[in-house]
């Protein structure tokens, strides 16, 4: 792909995208969303901090959560993730219809931000 973002390298002190839910793919985004996502998620695990219009802090869910707002072409999107000193710890990427989260979405993410640092208290007892 020729498209620039594409170019860029992960760098060894980048952090990893974890996805806790379902198989890694796209939802259905436009292709300017799709790279509007992957740019901001890049800036995120460069460890650059995001703030409005792009990025909501989401203390409802979790300690450092927030959701990452992508404006498409006929809806908004919303991806929930977590920043953790290992990971940016993606819980839940939806579509947004209203303007809460809804209360299923919120449940989804503190479960398996709880499921995730549960794993990790775990890995690190065995060190």
């Amino acid at each position: 792909m020729s498209h620039p973002t594409y170019t860029q390298v992960v760098r060894p002190a980048d952090k990893p995208l974890l996805w806790l839910h379902g198989e890694v793919k796209s939802p259905p985004f436009s292709a300017s969303a799709r790279i509007e996502a992957g740019v901001l998620l890049r800036r995120l695990q460069r460890g650059e901090k995001l703030g409005l219009p792009h990025n909501r802090p989401m203390p409802d869910v979790g300690k450092g959560c927030h959701e990452l707002r992508i404006v498409d072409e006929a809806r908004a999107w919303r991806i929930m993730y977590a920043v953790r000193s290992d990971a940016i710890v993606i819980l839940e990427v939806f579509s947004k219809t209203t303007r809460t989260t809804p209360a299923q979405v919120l449940r989804h993410c503190r479960r398996r931000l709880a499921a995730y640092e549960s794993a990790a208290r775990g890995k690190e007892s065995k060190r």
